[in-house]
């Protein structure tokens, strides 16, 4: 017998799992203000620590847990002179992680409230944020 299934059943037979797998995936990222560090684990699994900048003194990054509400690959901040902000990930009102190219400063609270990253390394949260989903990314942020 030669049972004919028609190809889009087929395709939706293939791509079932991988996008069930997609969509239960998890990004957790955790930022601890008295290290100056950013850990990041998809699945539970340890994907990297990096160096990051967050407030100096007389300003605030915002200790809790948060959802990202708004990825841009380009941002420019209007509150301070246009300062260019790649790959943002904003989590709470103007407050976001992205890349900086002030990279003797990573390790020191310097910013105004955001999260500075390398570009590469605020590049590579970007797309782990984008595939996995804003809705399957938690931020934490810790003192």
């Amino acid at each position: 017998m030669n049972a004919r299934v028609p190809f889009h059943l087929l395709l939706a037979t293939l791509f079932a799992g991988s996008a069930a797998d997609r969509a239960g995936a998890s990004v957790a990222v955790r930022i601890q203000l008295s290290q100056q560090t950013m850990n990041v684990a998809v699945d539970g699994a340890d994907f990297a620590t990096w160096p990051v900048s967050t407030a100096r003194r007389g300003y605030r990054t915002p200790p809790g847990s948060y959802q990202p509400y708004s990825l841009q690959r380009m941002h420019y901040s209007r509150l301070y002179d246009y300062t260019p902000m790649p790959y943002s990930i904003f989590f709470r009102g103007g407050y976001a992680i992205h890349g900086t190219t002030e990279l003797r400063n990573l390790g020191r609270p310097v910013s105004h409230g955001c999260v500075r990253l390398s570009p590469d390394h605020a590049r590579s949260l970007f797309g782990l944020v984008q595939s996995h989903g804003p809705r399957n990314t938690t931020i934490e942020i810790v003192e």
